[in-house]
């Protein structure tokens, strides 16, 4: 028999197998989405197959007729293991199997298996003590407290601080405590023999967990080189972001939560194209805003014009901008642009930012990084357009990257659609970088039809790509580029992230 201190500690034992449960599922649903992108699809397969785990899990709990308390501990330190090592070990197989799906859902199935076989466990373990309306109100309720702190914890503290291996491995020696707590609250329930024994390989357990613990950053560092391709010069997990610096014999790169946004050896021709159509379409432009961009390259561009009498950055991650200032290799290809007295950094969230009031801005350079998520879907919605036409000039120009319209025709034309939705009048034009292929951008005013520029504007410098010859080219559209339907981004459809999802899915 159980007297009334421990079953009110085993409610507590609820509280952590929920929170643990979700937060394997949310681990698993995020690095599906960020090694194999189409975050849509793989978010939506990893909760079908873990919520359809849980029930094959509950089922099973039926035949399991002797020895509940051992049963239960032993499903702990199974969880602890398994669930604790997943990411560690998704990432080791995706690094070198090429069947990482069934890996990955293989493991989603076993956890959730798991976790389904626990609380029917715990109930039965407690229905001689409790009335059983008071046993399923209780447990329920602190089962579902357990999915409001992990849904909670999870994208606020545990992947901002910890990092998706180190969240995993946390929670994996939290379960193997609960098991190890367990023989100590059911040992009326256990015989003397296999007291002994569930508490060595809780330790044995918990061992290995810290262990990976210890090392997670040498193991995650280890995974995303061989992911990459190159060595790894400096990583960092923001509360927004994982930022990865790698190097070759060619130059470093930038990536962000495992996503290419510019190779030192080719991004003269990205930015380039990105920056000088749209200051040589305005007219003396002095005043410039840059949203995203917090790599310091776009603005590095912005001040080879004599008439720039100020620009003004909004990015939302201070680690970014400050990355630019200090990374001396960074520091140099962006030419200390971010240093500058007449730049001015605004960390902030680009989509609050514009709903503000501001002075009117000659030039807009928009870098934000593709539509591949909500949050980042929703600054290329008919609704964010429709703000920033407040923070522009009368005669103001706009020019915007919108992924490779090659590969992903329908999420390129759904930008410039959108934004003509939102009063812009929108002229298209591409360029080809050799680490990402055919890209595509946009030049835009909110009031006429955007003036395509003949030649560039002289500034002070020159350019490495980009002259008189190549810049009407950039506007001439092969057959293969040009214009499909598609609807409007919206912030109550997001149309564009499942477009993106769909093209760039298949993608390596």
């Amino acid at each position: 028999m159980l007297n009334r201190a421990p079953l009110s500690l085993l409610y507590l034992n609820v509280l952590a197998v929920a929170t643990c449960g979700l937060v394997y599922e949310l681990v698993a649903g995020t690095l599906a989405s960020y090694l194999l992108g189409d975050t849509v699809t793989q978010f939506s397969l990893v909760i079908g197959v873990y919520l359809s785990a849980l029930g094959v899990g509950a089922w099973l709990s039926q035949y399991v007729d002797e020895r509940l308390a051992r049963t239960f501990i032993e499903v702990e330190l199974a969880l602890a293991l398994i669930g604790g090592l997943s990411a560690p070990l998704l990432f080791l197989t995706f690094a070198w199997l090429t069947w990482f799906r069934l890996v990955l859902f293989g493991m989603v199935f076993v956890i959730g298996v798991l976790v389904g076989l626990e609380l029917p466990l715990l109930m039965r373990i407690l229905r001689e003590h409790l009335d059983f309306s008071d046993l399923v109100s209780r447990v329920l309720t602190f089962d579902y407290i357990g999915a409001l702190i992990a849904s909670l914890l999870f994208p606020i503290l545990l992947v901002p601080y910890l990092g998706l291996v180190r969240t995993s491995l946390v929670f994996g020696l939290l379960n193997g405590l609960v098991g190890l707590w367990g023989t100590y609250l059911l040992r009326p329930l256990l015989t003397t023999r296999s007291v002994a024994g569930l508490r060595g390989r809780a330790a044995l357990a918990i061992g290995v967990l810290v262990i990976g613990f210890i090392k997670a950053d040498s193991l995650t560092l280890w995974s995303e080189e061989v992911m990459l391709g190159n060595t790894i010069v400096y990583a960092r997990q923001t509360p927004f972001q994982r930022i990865v610096v790698t190097e070759d014999a060619r130059g470093f790169q930038l990536h962000l939560n495992g996503n290419l946004q510019f190779n030192s050896a080719d991004e003269y021709r990205y930015h380039e194209a990105l920056v000088h159509p749209a200051m040589s379409a305005a007219e003396s432009p002095s005043r410039i805003l840059v949203l995203g961009g917090g790599d310091g390259l776009a603005v590095r561009e912005i001040l080879k014009y004599r008439s720039v009498e100020h620009v003004t950055l909004v990015d939302i991650d201070p680690a970014m901008t400050e990355l630019a200032r200090e990374l001396e290799p960074l520091r140099q290809l962006n030419e200390e642009s971010l240093l500058q007295e007449n730049v001015t950094v605004q960390n902030r969230d680009a989509f609050a930012w514009v709903g503000e009031q501001h002075e009117p801005f000659d030039v807009v350079v928009i870098d934000f990084p593709d539509p591949g998520t909500y949050s980042v879907g929703k600054l290329y919605t008919s609704y964010f357009f429709k703000m920033l036409r407040r923070c522009l000039a009368a005669d103001a120009v706009v020019s915007i990257q919108c992924t490779s319209p090659l590969i992903a025709r329908r999420s390129y034309w759904c930008i410039l659609s959108t934004m003509e939705s939102a009063g812009f009048r929108v002229l298209p034009y591409h360029v080809s970088v050799p680490s990402f292929g055919v890209w595509g951008f946009a030049l835009a005013t909110a009031d006429g039809i955007p003036r395509q520029p003949a030649r560039l504007v002289q500034l002070d410098g020159k350019l490495r790509f980009l002259n008189d010859r190549v810049l009407p080219n950039m506007f001439d559209l092969p057959t293969d580029l040009e214009r499909v339907e598609t609807e409007t981004n919206k912030l109550n459809n997001q149309i564009l992230v499942r477009y993106y999802d769909q093209e760039w899915g298949g993608q390596e």
